[in-house]
C-alpha cells in the first residue's frame, strides 16, 4: 500500500527485502553515493524529503556488518524530525507516518489505512487506483467483522470477564494483535484459532501472575501437563472454567484439522501449553520465594513466558499444507528467528511496563535483573536492551534473507509478530492499558 505515496528506488530495495529476497551487495552500495568526501551522508539530500522518507525506511532492513545503513537511519531520522515543522500536509504526514510507525516494524493493515488517507490528499493521485485501495481495504475490512463477531460471542458464551474479573479482558485486542499477524483473506482460519488461543494465554498468564496461590498453581501446571478432562474437579472454580474452555477450544481444532488429515498438529499445540504453563509456575515460584535470578537464568524462562515460541506454533496450526511437520519442530526448537522475536517482545515488554508490573507486585523484570549483576541506571539499562532489540531485529532480517528450508509465507508469522510487538509496546504497554492509542488505532 506505500507504492500509493512512494516509488522510490530505495523503498524498492526495502520491498524487496521484505519478501525475503536478499539484494546484492552492489546494489545497497548505491548509498555510498549519497555520501561527501569526509564519508558522510550529503547535507544536500535533506532537501528532498520523499527521498529522505524511502532512505530511513530502507535502512530497517539493516543486517549486522551493515554499518552504512545504520548511518542511514540516524542521518535520515535527524534530517525528517527537523523539517517535519515546516512541512505541509500530506508530506507532513507520510514523514510522520515514517518515524513513528516504520513499514519494516508495523501492521500491515494499519498502515494500509494511513496511507489512503494520505494518498487522497497528494495532487497528482491516481484516482483509479485511489479507488482499488479503498475497495480492498474495505471488502477485506468486511471479512475481519464476521470474524471480530463470531470471536465475541465465543468470549461472551465463556462469560470470562465476569467471571474472572482479574484478567484482561481484551478479546478484540488479541483479534488486532494477530489481525497483525496475518491479514489476508486466505487466512481466516488462521486467524480465528490463533485469536482463541492467544485469549486462553492471555488468561493462563493473568492466572500464574496476578491471581492463583503457588499451591493452586502447581495443581493447575500438573492438569495441563496430564491434559485429562478429570482433572477439572480437582481445580478451583476460576481455573476449572479456564481449562474447560482451553480443552474445549483445542478439541474444536482437532476435529476441524482431522478432516484434512492434520490433527498431528495438536500434538505441537498441547506440548507447547503445557511448556509455557512450566515456565509460568517457575516465575511464580521466584516471586514467591523472593528469589532472584541470574539474568542469564531469567532470559532462559522470559523468552518462553513472553509466549512468542507459542504463538509462533499456533500460528502454523490454521494454515495450509506449508505448515509441515518439519516446520513445526523448527519452531519447536527455538531457532534463531523465533528467539530474536522474542527478545524482541521481551525487553519491550520490559522497558514499556516496568514500573507498572512492579507496583502491582510482579515477578523482578529484566531491567532489575540486569541492574543488579551489572550495576548501572535504569536509564542506561533500558538504552542497553533498546540496543539489544536494534540487534534482535538484525537477526531477523538475516534470518529472513538467507536461504531457509521453509516459504516466507511461514517466516513471515513470527516476525509480524514482532511487529505487532513494535507498535503496542511502541510508548507503554498498551494490551494492559488498552486505553490510548490501540483504541483508535482499532
Amino acid at each position: 500500500m506505500s507504492c500509493l505515496v512512494q516509488g522510490r528506488t530505495d523503498r524498492g530495495l526495502g520491498a524487496l527485502a521484505q519478501h525475503g529476497t536478499d539484494v546484492n551487495r552492489a546494489n545497497y552500495n548505491v548509498f555510498i553515493k549519497f555520501k561527501d568526501e569526509k564519508g558522510n551522508f550529503n547535507e544536500t539530500l535533506a532537501g528532498n524529503i520523499r527521498g529522505l522518507v524511502g532512505l530511513y525506511e530502507a535502512s530497517h532492513f539493516v543486517k549486522h556488518g551493515e554499518d552504512i545503513l545504520d548511518e542511514a537511519n540516524s542521518f535520515a531520522r535527524k534530517h525528517l524530525k527537523l523539517a517535519l515543522p515546516n512541512l505541509n500536509s500530506p508530506l507532513s504526514s507520510l514523514v510522520q507516518l515514517a518515524i513513528e510507525l516504520p513499514l519494516r516494524k508495523s501492521i500491515e493493515r494499519l498502515l494500509s489505512r494511513y496511507y489512503i488517507a494520505i494518498y487522497q490528499e497528494e495532487d497528482e493521485r491516481n484516482d483509479n487506483l485511489l479507488e482499488f485501495a479503498k475497495l480492498d481495504f474495505n471488502l477485506l475490512q468486511s471479512l475481519h467483522k464476521v470474524e471480530i463477531r463470531e470471536i465475541s460471542m465465543w468470549w461472551k458464551h465463556w462469560d470470562f470477564g465476569a467471571k474472572l474479573p482479574f484478567i484482561r479482558d481484551r478479546v478484540v485486542e488479541c483479534y488486532f494483535w494477530i489481525l497483525g499477524v496475518y491479514p489476508d483473506q486466505q487466512y481466516s482460519r488462521a486467524r480465528r484459532i490463533t485469536t482463541k488461543c492467544i485469549s486462553l494465554t492471555s488468561i493462563l498468564d493473568d492466572i500464574y501472575d496476578a491471581y492463583g496461590t503457588l499451591e493452586e498453581l502447581e495443581l493447575y501446571t500438573n492438569a495441563i501437563e496430564r491434559w485429562d478432562r478429570s482433572m477439572v474437579d480437582q481445580l478451583p472454580d476460576f481455573m476449572q472454567l479456564h481449562f474447560v474452555a482451553l480443552l474445549d477450544a483445542v478439541d474444536e481444532f482437532e476435529e476441524e484439522l482431522a478432516l484434512e488429515e492434520k490433527s498431528y498438529r495438536i500434538s505441537f499445540l498441547k506440548d507447547a501449553f503445557k511448556e509455557i504453563s512450566k515456565y509460568f509456575l517457575i516465575e511464580a515460584q521466584w516471586f514467591n520465594t523472593g528469589y532472584v535470578p541470574t539474568y542469564e537464568e531469567y532470559m532462559n524462562v522470559a523468552l518462553i513466558t513472553c509466549g512468542y515460541k507459542l504463538l509462533t506454533l499456533i500460528s502454523f496450526v490454521g494454515m495450509g499444507d506449508i505448515a509441515t511437520t518439519e516446520a513445526f519442530e523448527w519452531a519447536r526448537s527455538m531457532p534463531k528467528l523465533v528467539k530474536a522475536v522474542s527478545i524482541v517482545n521481551r525487553l519491550r515488554d520490559d522497558i514499556t511496563s516496568n514500573k507498572m508490573e512492579q507496583e502491582r507486585g510482579h515477578v523482578v523484570s529484566s531491567i532489575e535483573v540486569c541492574m543488579k549483576q551489572y550495576g548501572g541506571t535504569y536509564e542506561e539499562t533500558c538504552t542497553k536492551f533498546r540496543e539489544m532489540v536494534a540487534d534482535a531485529w538484525k537477526d531477523i532480517n538475516e534470518e529472513c534473507l538467507k536461504p531457509m528450508a521453509f516459504p516466507m509465507a511461514l517466516l513471515i508469522r513470527p516476525v509480524n509478530f514482532a511487529c505487532v510487538i513494535e507498535v503496542l509496546y511502541q510508548h507503554r504497554d498498551e494490551y494492559t492499558e488498552s486505553t490510548h492509542e490501540t483504541k483508535g488505532r482499532i
